[in-house]
């Protein structure tokens, strides 16, 4: 008799420390943020029919896709330090490849830092931060060291000239050579019949899993949740990807460019040139593309999005097989658009539509799943919304924090919080933009300098959906009440917050 009492008290023991451990781990849910690279809204949940992406549809159709989501600033690094900070990068002065985040804001809280001062491990794999061009990325951000991988890589020995190291990877690898662009191109894409995990993306994935299994176990014996950042690189130049990802598109059916040449009466200092493409074979050095060799980019693009697309699901995969779905938020991100040809113009580094649209899903507890908003998204929302979600006290810098939560958009899509996007891009002068859901204002001026001095461009989305035409001077009271709105944002920083280099349209 006393051994059953006794056992029943164990039993009733047990069962409540269980439970204890079972309340802990849902008040803090977990946090997996998937970092990609180049990536518009090229996927079929978007509306893009000719693309292959189940399984990012398959994450949007378990949360939210953000329609009008637009990152701060189109190129890699900047984009990356407006995520991980809340700030645009005209209130850092962060606007380079090379400028190194903890010589100008060496005591800025970063996301991944926020959570790891309340109780998360926090690890990151692949392309979180930017690595390349003299950036190191972060070490202050994670709990371990992070996993690092390459973002320019070739499998095919013809993609280089005789394996010889090519300015790209000299670029992304830190080396110190000198004059960098006397180093060889390599190629804009190859697809040889090689395993996934041939690339780093599948690298990626393959360890991100691991970390996923060692977080699910930890936090099973421990209690401690997990925020893991998994970035990719791919669909980022050069168009790598097993061939098996080439063969899901016929080249003829991918949509071709819908205009040729900038917006009539667009400023000239709104365009750019190509030099980045340029820096492969076979494109041109001037950087102009035929038909054909458009015909190729576009199916390497495409190629490279379902690559992405099935590293991701690996990993989705293993969310669903480690039971962890139900308390992991889950966040799909793209550092900036990408242009595709329009207006004649491939990469990014422009204040267009294409270049700064993104897509952003976000799943998990406390999200309205399956559902989709026209509530306006930047890059800088991020911060304050997965505190939020978590259950964390907000962001409070000491950089500034510009982003809004939309955690009240994420329990009802109708909710608004902001009625317009803010993005910005540095060439000789400012040019700082105002996305509305129906309009576009960008204007460019130098830092301090007057207002009658500026450049204006004003895009209608409404009726002009493809930048046909500068409508500033059609629509004189649009553009007053858009520059108002942009008058209210703070002065911006010059570049590394004091006077010095400055970024342009050769970054990566």
């Amino acid at each position: 008799m006393q051994f059953s009492v006794r056992c029943v008290w164990l039993l009733a023991v047990a069962a409540f420390y269980g439970g204890a451990v079972q309340v802990r781990a849902a008040e803090k849910p977990n946090v997996l943020l998937i970092l990609v690279d180049d990536l518009k809204p090229t996927l079929g949940c978007y509306g893009e029919e000719q693309a292959k992406t189940p399984n990012l549809d398959r994450l949007a159709a378990r949360g939210m896709r953000f329609e009008l989501a637009y990152c701060n600033q189109a190129v890699c690094a900047p984009s990356r330090f407006n995520l991980m900070l809340g700030s645009h990068s005209t209130s850092t002065g962060l606007y380079g490849l090379g400028t190194r985040l903890r010589e100008h804001v060496p005591d800025a809280v970063t996301l991944p830092q926020h959570f790891a001062t309340h109780g998360y491990r926090t690890e990151s794999l692949g392309k979180v931060f930017h690595i390349g061009h003299g950036n190191e990325g972060d070490p202050q951000s994670f709990s371990v060291p992070h996993f690092h991988d390459k973002v320019i890589e070739y499998a095919d020995p013809a993609s280089t000239e005789g394996g010889k190291l090519t300015r790209e990877e000299a670029y992304f690898t830190n080396q110190k050579l000198g004059q960098i662009r006397s180093l060889p191109r390599g190629a804009a894409f190859e697809s040889p019949d090689v395993p996934d995990a041939t690339y780093a993306d599948g690298r990626v994935a393959e360890e991100t899993i691991k970390r996923l299994q060692a977080a699910k176990a930890r936090r099973d014996r421990e209690g401690t949740p997990f925020f893991i950042a998994s970035g990719y690189a791919r669909p980022h130049l050069p168009f790598s990807a097993p061939k098996k990802y080439w063969d899901l598109y016929d080249p003829a059916k991918l949509p071709q460019p819908k205009t040729d040449g900038p917006p009539v009466n667009a400023p000239r200092i709104a365009n750019k040139t190509n030099s980045e493409l340029a820096n492969y074979f076979p494109v041109p050095p001037s950087g102009i593309v035929d038909e054909t060799l458009a015909r190729q980019l576009i199916h390497g693009y495409f190629a490279g999005v379902s690559y992405v697309d099935a590293q991701i699901g690996k990993v989705l995969d293993a969310v669903d097989r480690l039971d962890l779905a139900d308390d992991t938020i889950v966040v799909l991100w793209g550092d900036h658009g990408w242009h595709l040809g329009d207006h004649g113009l491939w990469t990014k580094h422009t204040n267009y539509e294409q270049a700064n649209r993104i897509p952003l899903i976000i799943a998990g507890p406390g999200v309205n799943a399956g559902a989709s908003t026209r509530q306006l998204a930047e890059t800088v929302d991020l911060y304050p919304t997965l505190a939020e979600l978590a259950g964390l006290p907000g962001p409070a810098g000491p950089q500034a924090i510009d982003g809004r939560s939309l955690v009240p958009v994420l329990r009802d899509p109708a909710t608004r919080v902001r009625d317009h996007a803010y993005h910005m891009f540095p060439r000789k002068v400012l040019g700082r933009a105002i996305r509305t859901e129906r309009y576009r204002l960008v204007e460019w001026r130098k830092v301090g300098g007057e207002p009658s001095d500026a450049e204006i461009e004003l895009y209608d989305y409404e009726t002009d959906p493809q930048e046909l035409r500068n409508h500033a001077n059609d629509r004189p009271e649009v553009v007053v009440q858009l520059r108002q709105m942009l008058a209210a944002y703070p002065a911006p920083l010059p570049q590394g917050g004091k006077p010095g280099r400055r970024s342009d349209e050769k970054q990566k």
